[in-house]
């Protein structure tokens, strides 16, 4: 076979050939909000995914659009990846999300609401209320909401208050009953401590429809209780997103937990950088909130509808509506290893065992640290924490193994994002239980996913280890879709040892077996992959790559498999968030494909495939192919070896790949298209996740067959 030459006309590193970061994170949260709008899934699904569509946005300006402005503030010329400065993005950004948001109330006034009435449930306002239904309202005001309540004046004796993060206000132009012509301002806070919804008791005339009402409206409703000795001229509620990112000099801190404590104070009032008020709200009292906060025009959002829509997530969990869910999916499965109880050290010992989250259990992970943490032959547990759920049963194992006198060392990452104060608290729990606890590495956030656990066996030393592309975290593990590997084999546990031999003092080995670290030398062991498919194209030989991933936007990685599609490696990208990359570009990626899958589960697992012409070799990961994963982070990537278990991830990635329910795909011009469902067959049709939900249930039904303890005499034919 004649050999392939390289192209050498393009310079794969051309801004044109690039996807500005933040642009490409709103493409993302156009495909959830894309969900929501998608009349195939069922109607409170629906409402879910409006509301994981506000939530991500709050997250995107409280960090994204701060460092923006940090950038701007600080007269920061560099380029992006694209080519573009701080204040081009800034500019690009903010006339999207104005785009945006007013598709997001689109959807919520002309399809989500009706839709909701027909179905029995009305949103009400003031005004819809019956004369009974606004009695209940005042008295549930009066009792519950009243007391709660801190109105706050402003004049010359009292400042602006400091208006916390996300909260949600209402601001009133007041005007005294008796006296002088002056009009003050007063503001309030609605309340976090109470309901955000209230069901109104009762129905209409012919009982088919169910009322609620929203709190701020409660409130506004009766705002005058709170100013008697005043006329309410106006009242309008409003909300502010501040710079939420924290800014912390690890060189200086004397103290890291200290100063993180410190920071997360300050992140309640940083600098405003998103205003959103109630279409309607006064001129006069719109620029008195805009003077005091200092926003700009662009920072501000006029939102015809309620304010911070993700109360549509408590809407979710309202009873009685559950024929208006996705029933599709099944609950975590059992493993099929782990079976009848068995000793998990038992099973491991057998062979390697893979498990795919949510649609097998997570339980077992959590067994594996429960059962170390009371085996009189365990050793020694070591683990790192990045992100842990609010009453983990994780944390309370490593703690019962500590006060059974076992080594435990535990690395929490203090940096995790909104997760600060969380670990904090886990860190001093853990640290009075007696556990070594790490608290992360000087300018490194530690983002691995890896348990180590030493065991005193029969035959000498034996180590068990457990690598993952998501935390150790039982309650997003029911929500995210993540692969972990049970391993002993002996150059695992001694590169495990290595790991955590580095994360608690600065000892790193001459070798490693089979881990690939960052920010030590992963980066390159990627791009060394990549370019030995490149290599074999070029030599006639098979060649592609199948990676599954968060998102992508590291330049030299792109470059390089710009560089490989050139010569011809086929390259499939399954990419859930922000990807860099563009396809279609004649000569430089017209042989790679991307699509995002955007379900019932948020897709995080990590996933490699390099066909190494015709020698397959398979990777899991906790890194994305991001600059802040392959350079500023502690990930490992981790291989596959065993055929059965590579066998299940090629299953994942060809699912996947095939995927028409959820599935948007990427045309030439960078824009996401969702795969048009009506034109396939419905025999046809695949949803990725069903299929693996369907899958483990099968699993499992075949599982309790082969256990069962009745004995069945053979029939004779």
């Amino acid at each position: 076979m004649a050999k392939k030459k390289t192209n050498k006309e393009h310079d794969f590193e051309n801004p044109k050939y690039y996807i500005n970061r933040e642009l490409s994170w709103l493409q993302f949260n156009e495909r959830v909000l894309s969900e929501a709008e998608d009349k195939d899934n069922p109607l409170f699904e629906r409402l879910k995914f409006l509301s994981i569509s506000a939530s991500n946005l709050d997250e995107f300006f409280m960090v994204r659009v701060a460092s923006l402005k940090d950038m701007i503030n600080a007269d920061y010329k560099k380029l992006d990846i694209a080519g573009m400065t701080a204040k081009e993005q800034l500019t690009e950004v903010l006339t999207r999300v104005h785009d945006f948001v007013d598709e997001q109330y689109r959807i919520y006034n002309k399809e989500l609401i009706p839709a909701l009435l027909a179905k029995g449930l009305m949103i009400c306002r003031a005004d819809d209320l019956t004369v009974k239904d606004s009695e209940f309202v005042d008295r549930y005001f009066d009792e519950f909401v009243y007391p709660v309540l801190t109105p706050m004046a402003v004049d010359s004796s009292r400042p602006f208050p400091l208006i916390r993060n996300k909260t949600l206000n209402i601001a009133a132009l007041l005007k005294k009953k008796e006296g002088k012509d002056d009009v003050d301002f007063a503001t309030v806070q609605v309340p976090d401590v109470l309901p955000r919804i209230l069901e109104i008791p009762g129905s209409d005339k012919d009982g088919a429809v169910r009322k609620v009402i929203l709190l701020e409206d409660i409130i506004q409703k009766n705002v005058d209780k709170l100013f008697l000795n005043y006329d309410v001229i106006t009242s309008s509620p409003y909300r502010v997103g501040r710079n939420a990112d924290l800014s912390i000099d690890e060189d200086e801190a004397e103290d890291l937990l200290k100063e993180i404590e410190k920071q997360i104070k300050r992140r309640q009032w940083g600098q405003a950088i998103r205003l959103e008020v109630a279409t309607g709200i006064s001129k006069k009292l719109l620029k008195l909130i805009t003077d005091e906060l200092s926003v700009e025009d662009n920072e501000i959002y006029d939102i015809e509808g309620p304010l911070d829509l993700t109360f549509l997530m408590k809407m979710y969990k309202l009873e009685g509506f559950d024929d208006l869910k996705e029933h599709r999916y099944k609950g975590p499965s059992p493993v099929p290893e782990f079976r009848n109880d068995e000793n998990l050290f038992d099973v491991i010992s057998r062979g390697d065992v893979l498990m795919h989250h949510p649609y097998e259990t997570f339980e077992n992970v959590v067994k594996f640290v429960e059962n170390a943490a009371v085996d009189p032959h365990v050793l020694a547990i070591k683990q790192t924490l990045y992100r842990v759920s609010g009453n983990s049963p994780i944390i309370a194992a490593l703690a019962k193994a500590a006060d059974n006198g076992k080594q435990v060392t535990v690395l929490v990452e203090l940096k995790a994002r909104f997760d600060e104060e969380n670990n904090i608290v886990w860190a001093k729990m853990l640290e009075k239980a007696g556990c070594h606890v790490i608290y992360g590495l000087v300018g490194l956030k530690t983002h691995c996913k890896i348990t180590l656990v030493v065991r005193r066996e029969e035959d000498g030393i034996k180590r068990y280890v457990h690598l993952a592309t998501g935390n150790y975290n039982d309650s997003t593990a029911k929500q995210y879709t993540d692969v972990g590997l049970f391993t002993c084999a002996p150059a695992f546990g001694e590169d495990a040892t290595a790991v955590f031999n580095m994360l608690s003092g600065y000892s790193e080995p001459l070798g490693w077996n089979k881990l690939s670290l960052a920010p030590l030398w992963l980066k390159d062991r990627v791009l060394d992959l990549i370019k030995r498919e490149e290599q074999h194209a070029i030599n006639g030989e098979p060649a592609r790559i199948v990676a599954k991933m968060n998102s992508i936007c590291h330049k030299e990685v792109i470059a390089e498999l710009y560089r490989a599609s050139s010569v011809g490696v086929k390259i499939d990208l399954i990419v859930r968030g922000i990807c860099c990359l563009r396809t279609g570009i004649p000569g430089v990626s017209d042989n790679i494909t991307v699509r995002s899958i955007v379900g019932n589960y948020l897709e995080h697992s990590r996933i490699f495939y390099f066909e190494n012409g015709g020698s397959p070799e398979y990777y899991c990961s906790s890194a994305d192919w991001m600059p802040r994963n392959l350079e500023r982070r502690v990930e490992i990537l981790f291989p596959v070896e065993n055929d059965r278990l590579r066998g299940k991830l090629r299953h994942i990635l060809d699912v996947e790949l095939a995927d028409t329910d959820k599935a948007h795909v990427m045309n030439e011009k960078g824009i996401y298209v969702k795969v048009d469902c009506q034109k396939i067959d419905p025999s046809d049709r695949i949803n990725s996740q069903k299929v693996f939900g369907d899958e483990a249930a099968k699993n499992s039904q075949v599982m309790n067959t082969q256990n069962t303890r009745v004995f069945i005499p053979e029939m004779k034919v």
